[in-house]
């Protein structure tokens, strides 16, 4: 099924003296997604809205951004099915015009203790989850990238996956989780040396804990208040400080960052 147009607002882009861009963010129906949405809306932006099922969650962030004065959309697609990176971006292209700006936050969570899975459990998280976590984040960047290298204007772009302490302290009670988020880091670096001389900028976000649908179970469980204690802050990180990270990363002023993996963890752990 090809990509699936949601909404559009018939607003007049926001340029703001030339400098706006268009951004397309995956998983942006609620959580980091929707705040980095939020951010790139108010500096004056135009934002694609990809979400995956949760069709209520996008049409709340699109709702959102209406009065940034851009012209933003939503677009669903199934990120881990066969061909739709691929779709997603011809559909996100088709919609307005040029990508500037790849923000790859989309991601899915399982825990497989190893004491407590089956080998078909086990084996079937590692390939859930690498093909969305992963492999889809790396089609999604080479679908971007050829898209703008054939820009008219050949100005490049950046790109910024969202990534996680988990790549480098490990997940022992998500091991796939873990290794997913670990190649993506890798994937940062890699692609940063390959898109570089297309003037394409490649980083990376790592967040910890953060207050978001996802982690709450976690968070309001039995180990929430060790989770909490693990930062000088005794607390865990919001939506808009990882937003405003991401925002960063994504600058013309970060281009020197190309390659990075910044830390956003409120120094919950340190390497």
């Amino acid at each position: 099924m090809a990509a699936r147009l949601l909404g559009l607002l018939s607003l007049a882009l926001a340029d703001e003296g030339g400098t706006g861009r268009t951004v397309l963010i995956t998983g942006a129906s609620k959580g980091i997604g929707r705040a980095v949405a939020q951010r790139f809306a108010r500096g004056g932006h135009r934002v694609v809205v990809h979400f995956c099922s949760d069709a209520a969650g996008a049409r709340e962030t699109l709702r959102s951004l209406a009065t940034s004065e851009a012209g933003h959309c939503v677009v669903q697609e199934d990120l881990a099915a066969h061909g739709g990176p691929e779709r997603l971006v011809a559909a996100a292209a088709a919609l307005v015009g040029r990508i500037d700006v790849l923000v790859c936050n989309h991601g899915i969570y399982e825990e497989t203790p190893f004491d407590c899975a089956s080998a078909e459990q086990w084996s079937g998280s590692f390939e859930r989850v690498l093909r969305t976590n992963l492999a889809a984040p790396a089609e999604l960047a080479f679908h971007v990238a050829r898209h703008m290298v054939g820009a008219v204007d050949g100005r490049g772009g950046a790109i910024v996956f969202v990534s996680s302490r988990g790549a480098r302290r490990g997940e022992p009670l998500a091991p796939a989780y873990g290794a997913s988020k670990g190649g993506l880091n890798s994937l940062t670096g890699s692609l940063s040396q390959s898109f570089g001389e297309h003037g394409i900028c490649v980083s990376a976000v790592a967040p910890g804990f953060i207050s978001t649908a996802m982690a709450t179970p976690v968070l309001a469980g039995p180990r929430g208040d060790g989770i909490r204690e693990q930062s000088a802050w005794k607390r865990v990180g919001r939506p808009d400080e990882v937003a405003e990270a991401v925002f960063f990363l994504a600058s013309e002023d970060a281009t020197w960052c190309s390659g990075a993996v910044l830390d956003c963890n409120g120094a919950s752990y340190l390497h």
